[in-house]
């Protein structure tokens, strides 16, 4: 596990907002959800390198924002978001990744800390059983290094990109890389659905926690991309 090396990246980077989110507003309390039931088998792998995807927010809340499961994220209860922190996950040889490691169960006060990083308490749970007991001793040292390597992003001005004529992945590449000089093309995957509508952006790292190729990088350069801005 290179989670010192992690440490150090943090504390030479600028330290900026965790979530793209103006506001929000964490609720006094919430209950800490059952870790869920695993839904593949358990693989203990040596880490090669890690995975930090984030989910672009109003396209999974287009047709949820009366969904009870998906309140904090999609009702407005925490706030409005843009990009949110669907995981940090280790990875292993292409096409196979650690996962479903013995997990301890989580903390009510810690699910609701990192609920303007990741809006839903059934998701923050399912992503530290699912892949942060694979890396990380404890479910808050896990959240921590997902919030180190969210303060060394700056986003794109994601409603811009939403109006131009012709927007492909390649723009939406280069505008990460212009917001954050740091990270190569070649470490930007982008998710887009059957639709060729924006659903997440992988961004790759080594065992370094340092950018990293992708191995897949999702849709090509010259591909369409549409961005829904919400409503």
């Amino acid at each position: 596990m290179r989670l010192p090396a992690l440490a150090a990246l943090a504390l030479a980077l600028p330290a900026i907002a965790q979530a793209e989110v103006p506001q929000c507003r964490l609720p006094p309390q919430v209950a800490a959800p059952a870790l869920p039931q695993p839904d593949g088998p358990r693989r203990v792998l040596a880490i090669t390198g890690y995975t930090l995807a984030l989910s672009w927010s109003p396209e999974f809340c287009r047709n949820r924002a009366r969904d009870p499961r998906a309140a904090y994220q999609c009702g407005g209860k925490l706030g409005r978001f843009g990009f949110i922190l669907h995981g940090l996950w280790p990875e292993a040889e292409p096409g196979n990744w650690p996962q479903w490691c013995p997990a301890a169960p989580l903390a009510a006060e810690t699910v609701r800390r990192n609920l303007c990083m990741t809006p839903s308490p059934d998701l923050v749970a399912h992503e530290w059983a699912k892949h942060g007991a694979c890396m990380a001793r404890t479910p808050e040292g896990y959240f921590k290094a997902g919030a180190a390597l969210l303060r060394a992003l700056r986003y794109p001005d994601m409603m811009r990109l939403s109006r131009r004529p012709g927007l492909t992945a390649g723009d939406l590449r280069a505008a990460f890389r212009a917001a954050t000089p740091f990270l190569p093309a070649a470490s930007i995957r982008v998710k887009a659905n059957a639709r060729g509508w924006l659903e997440e952006v992988h961004l790759c790292y080594g065992k370094d926690f340092m950018p990293a190729v992708c191995a897949d990088r999702g849709a090509d350069d010259g591909a369409g991309l549409k961005i829904w801005r919400g409503s």
